[in-house]
């Protein structure tokens, strides 16, 4: 909001050039929070499922939009944000959303701990051609040649990574990719629907968590899920309680990230980001975690995934902070002047033929 405002207010009483550096600050700083966000959200939900070996990853995920509601609601009272209240419209102007949320929740959760940290970080990486595909059929975007090569050389690092994956686990995989396809439809529609005629960046966040909430908590407890999370033994453990809080939070702000990011940019860079941030946690994930098996393969497949991002990311950054051609303020002044000069010059000629005209007739009728 406070990124949207200021941009707003510089194109308000600013110049052209002054105008456009809000929104290319804004683009930069929000695929930036985003990557932030996401980084340490993974650190934090890693260190949940596999080191204190949290059950419930539902219940984590029922925490987070807890967090999201209680966070975004006490934000409109306080007139911090606003969104519009609930009506009969809102479900249909949200779906399909709702579904694609909760199942980018709880397949992101359920991968992460079935999987090692570097492997699923590679297996992300197939949300981007997805993502591509789905904004250039539901959005109607066209990429040029350079975005597509630097999109298809993350994936063929992603193939050559995993191909090596010497820890195989089929169930983790299943989750990945169906993490991979609700994580891109989600941000494909999420971009389509945040209009801020309509529900806005906020109301997006708010009626999602509001109407998912509940179905989730229904799952978690028909699962079995929410029981093991109350029998759970480190409930007292302080440590424990503040990584659970703290995911909870970084919860929100990875829904909020995703959305700004989105809004400033596109679905795709969004992805993109995330594939950046996901190949910094497997390099991460090679020194801490205990879980990552070295392979020539696995670390030129992460390599080449990086350098795919790094370009995409150049490519696309570059264009957005490319200077526009100056303009020569003297030259249009100059065409305005002769501009100015030829209408004034047809003007007095029109006048002085009317005027004619008119005394003709009016010497006619005294006759």
């Amino acid at each position: 909001m406070t990124a949207g405002g200021q941009a707003e207010g510089a194109g308000a009483g600013a110049d052209p050039a002054s105008a456009r550096l809000p929104s290319r600050v804004a683009k930069l700083l929000s695929a930036l929070f985003y990557g932030t966000c996401s980084f340490l959200l993974v650190l934090i939900n890693k260190a949940l499922l596999t080191t204190y070996r949290f059950p419930s990853p539902i219940v984590l995920g029922v925490g987070q939009m807890a967090v999201t509601i209680m966070i975004l609601y006490v934000s409109k009272l306080n007139k911090i944000i606003h969104f519009p209240d609930f009506d009969k419209k809102i479900p249909t102007k949200l779906f399909p959303l709702p579904l694609l949320y909760v199942g980018n929740h709880i397949s992101g959760l359920a991968s992460t701990s079935k999987l090692s940290l570097p492997m699923f970080t590679v297996l992300r990486k197939f949300t981007i051609p997805l993502t591509l595909l789905l904004e250039t059929i539901i959005l109607g975007k066209q990429y040029s040649l350079n975005i597509i090569v630097s999109v298809f050389a993350i994936i063929l690092g992603a193939f050559v990574a995993a191909g090596s994956d010497l820890a195989f686990n089929l169930e983790g995989y299943i989750f990945v990719f169906l993490n991979d396809i609700f994580t891109a439809a989600n941000g494909v529609y999420t971009k389509q629907k945040m209009d801020p005629k309509e529900l806005g960046k906020y109301g997006v966040l708010f009626y999602n968590a509001c109407f998912m909430i509940i179905p989730t908590l229904i799952i978690s407890v028909s699962t079995g899920d929410l029981r093991q999370a109350t029998e759970f033994n480190q409930w007292k453990n302080v440590l424990f309680i503040i990584q659970f809080l703290l995911s909870c939070f970084l919860g929100f702000l990875l829904m909020y990230s995703t959305v700004l990011c989105s809004y400033y940019n596109s679905a795709l860079t969004t992805a993109v980001v995330g594939a950046i941030k996901n190949v910094s946690v497997a390099y991460i994930g090679m020194l801490v975690g205990g879980d990552y098996i070295f392979s020539v393969l696995n670390f030129v497949g992460l390599n080449i995934c990086m350098a795919g991002g790094l370009r995409y990311s150049f490519l696309t950054l570059g264009s957005q902070l490319k200077p526009k051609q100056p303009v020569d303020e003297e030259n249009i002044s100059q065409d305005l002047k002769v501009c100015s000069g030829d209408s004034e010059i047809q003007i007095t000629s029109t006048l002085t033929k009317l005027k004619q005209e008119f005394l003709k007739e009016d010497a006619f009728v005294f006759f």
